[in-house]
């Protein structure tokens, strides 16, 4: 019988969905040097947060086919080593989303109801009854900010309490919207309307500070804003100005920039409600969590494919190996496409040319979507996941083949659909290095790695001068520059690498200057 070692504690439920399938050792104060000596002996490992999957203890699991993490992140797993080692990685995802909407739905009546303040004022042994007059949530307006798992069990629960709904997510069209009873908005709009505001989007360049001084001053007297996504997406200091200022204004944190919270200012004020980080923490989601990972592991010894996997589907070796010099590349087209394409993505087209045509390339495919949507969805994607969750989001995948692939071995291209309009991004592997060749039919060659912008122009005298004055005036460095064009004073495109990160300022600068269509900051 195979051996699955659970090195951390976890809910008993998930060690007894094992039990008869496999010899379970629980050992949840396993030491790591136990751990290194003894991994070889088993196919299976579940864990938690303690205990550190390392690339060491991969070498050294000779017979392991699956690594299991009771929750969401997995830091403590290299999953770059597994995967080099043909082994499965697989969280709970799912576990933590119901858990994390009925907090945010638990802060919004607390605050609504002034339930907090009322409580410690009633335990101080005051009476203030007139003092804690409420908001009724029905007919009010909820926006929220990213329609993932958790966002979409939000609105699921609002709509209980007859709240009308509105949302800004980018990436959800139409017919989505629709089919979940909600209207798209832009963020500017939502934060206007909003009575109660909720924050379910992951924290990336793009998202830190994304409610700051500016947002806040928009917002309605006496609304709400929660978060229980990350911290770092509300700015705290504005946020603490805002509620000092405006004490009809409310707020709902169970995350911070700097955990644990230290010396805010923010608990000082009573129109706020704080908790240490325990959105996901429930007795039901601890359960969940290990039942979901018990049955990840139990399928794959049992020859079987999980469902939850973070780095990619079983190939055969030999398809692997052929694969293997490209995954690299078609996760930086991914971030780099994601990254330079607008709103309301309806269509990703994926085209394959070369050697690595006539073999499946899923693999691949589903390593550009993971690429492509977890910076825009506070839920991970993983490869197994990845065609699923662009299907809930209205994205249409088509893939194709073609032989022409010019004077070089193989390329991929990925193009994004929206609006009427599109983005195309076409990159190569050489000397196992991925690299653009091509934006939008125009040639280019460059590394995919650091700091980038991409720049749509009208090729005239002088701009390419100007765009290089814009960023030194911000303290830009360019470090290497490619472009590419049709013809003298048509559009070209223009790629940069640079030193230092774009800044929003910075942007704004050379969108500014009239012969500059698009300005695109990437980050790898």
């Amino acid at each position: 019988m195979p051996k699955v070692l659970v090195a951390d504690k976890i809910n008993e439920k998930g060690v007894e969905v094992l039990e008869g399938s496999a010899e379970v050792v629980n050992d949840p104060t396993i030491t790591p040097e136990d751990l290194l000596k003894t991994i070889d002996q088993y196919e299976g490992i579940i864990v938690r947060s303690r205990t550190k999957v390392t690339r060491e203890v991969i070498e050294n699991a000779k017979n392991l086919k699956i690594i299991a993490r009771a929750g969401v992140g997995v830091d403590n797993i290299d999953v770059e080593a597994a995967t080099e080692h043909g082994i499965l990685v697989v969280n709970a995802p799912q576990s933590t989303s119901i858990t994390v909407a009925e907090h945010a739905m638990g802060l919004m009546l607390s605050l609504s109801r002034k339930i907090a303040i009322a409580d410690a004022s009633v335990k101080s042994g005051k009476w203030e009854k007139s003092k804690f007059m409420g908001m009724e949530l029905r007919n009010k307006t909820l926006g929220v900010i990213g329609m993932g798992r958790i966002g979409s069990q939000v609105v699921k629960r609002s709509k209980a309490f007859e709240m009308d709904v509105i949302v800004y997510d980018p990436y959800i069209t139409e017919e989505t919207a629709k089919e979940l009873g909600v209207e798209i908005t832009t963020l500017d709009d939502l934060i206007q309307k909003a009575d109660v505001m909720t924050i379910h989007v992951p924290l990336t360049p793009e998202t830190k500070g994304l409610i700051s001084k500016e947002q806040l001053a928009k917002m309605k007297d006496n609304a709400i804003i929660l978060n229980c996504a990350r911290g770092g997406i509300i700015n705290e200091e504005d946020l603490y100005e805002a509620l000092k200022e405006r004490p009809e204004l409310k707020a709902g944190l169970d995350v911070f920039e700097n955990e644990p919270l230290e010396d805010s200012p923010l608990t000082t004020l009573d129109n706020v409600v704080l908790t240490p980080h325990i959105a996901a923490s429930t007795k039901e989601a601890q359960r969940d969590a290990a039942i979901i990972v018990a049955k990840e592991v139990k399928q794959v010894i049992s020859g079987e494919t999980p469902s939850n996997v973070l780095n990619m589907p079983l190939v055969d070796s030999e398809t692997f190996q052929a694969l293997k010099p490209y995954f690299k590349l078609t996760e930086q087209l991914g971030k780099v496409l994601v990254q330079t394409s607008s709103q309301n993505i309806s269509e990703l087209n994926i085209v394959y040319s070369g050697e690595i045509n006539g073999r499946s390339k899923e693999p691949l495919t589903r390593e550009l979507l993971k690429a492509f949507l977890n910076p825009i969805l506070s839920e991970p994607v993983n490869s197994v996941n990845a065609k699923s969750v662009a299907k809930q989001r209205g994205i249409k995948i088509t893939e194709g083949e073609t032989e022409d692939s010019g004077r070089y071995d193989a390329t991929i291209k990925a193009t994004a659909k929206y609006d009427n309009k599109e983005t195309t991004i076409e990159g190569i592997v050489e000397n196992n290095i991925p690299k653009i060749i091509s934006i939008d039919g125009y040639d280019v060659n460059l590394i995919l790695e650091g700091l980038m912008a991409m720049i749509k122009y009208v090729d005239v005298p002088g701009t390419i001068g100007t765009i290089g004055n814009v960023l030194g005036n911000h303290r830009i460095n360019i470090g290497e520059m490619q472009v590419g064009r049709e013809s003298a004073g048509g559009e070209a495109v223009m790629v940069l690498k640079v030193d230092q990160e774009i800044t929003p300022e910075a942007i704004t600068d050379l969108e500014g200057i009239e012969e500059i269509e698009v300005v695109k900051s990437i980050k790898l």
